[in-house]
């Protein structure tokens, strides 16, 4: 009878452990009913009980708790995105507006801010055929 009881309380000892380790490594999605701090100080307290509560009642199946995906494995917002037609001509549109905000920038002349820093430059006109050292390419 001894040895019964003996191998009963390492049984229970193992149980008691295995559901308190289970308790605390789940995450907080995977507890139903009241929080994870909550479930463990039960199974600590009730060690036998509060184990098998926390088997049947506070851990959620695997299967119940919904499974977040990243957007690109998400079929659904990958349907919403558009084709690759659709993006390459968003590009392209964007392109040309840059490309005619540039051709603006260089017809208008000196900024504002080039004017503050040097106001000479500004009043006289700029001729980039003028080198200031004599010859192109000196150093």
């Amino acid at each position: 009878m001894p040895r019964v009881l003996l191998i009963l309380a390492l049984v229970a000892t193992a149980f008691w452990v295995y559901t308190i380790v289970d308790c605390a490594v789940q995450p907080p999605t995977r507890h139903r009913g009241v929080s994870k701090p909550l479930w463990i100080v039960i199974v600590l307290v009730l060690p036998v009980i509060g184990g098998l509560l926390w088997l049947v009642i506070g851990r959620a199946r695997r299967s119940a708790v919904h499974a977040t995906r990243a957007p690109d494995d998400d079929p659904e917002f990958l349907g919403r995105i558009g084709t690759i037609s659709d993006q390459d001509e968003r590009i392209r549109r964007l392109e040309e507006e840059l490309a005619m905000l540039d051709a603006e920038d260089a017809f208008e002349g000196p900024s504002a801010a080039d004017t503050a820093a040097d106001p000479e430059a500004a009043s006289t006109p700029r001729d980039d055929d003028d080198e200031p050292r004599g010859s192109r390419g000196a150093a």
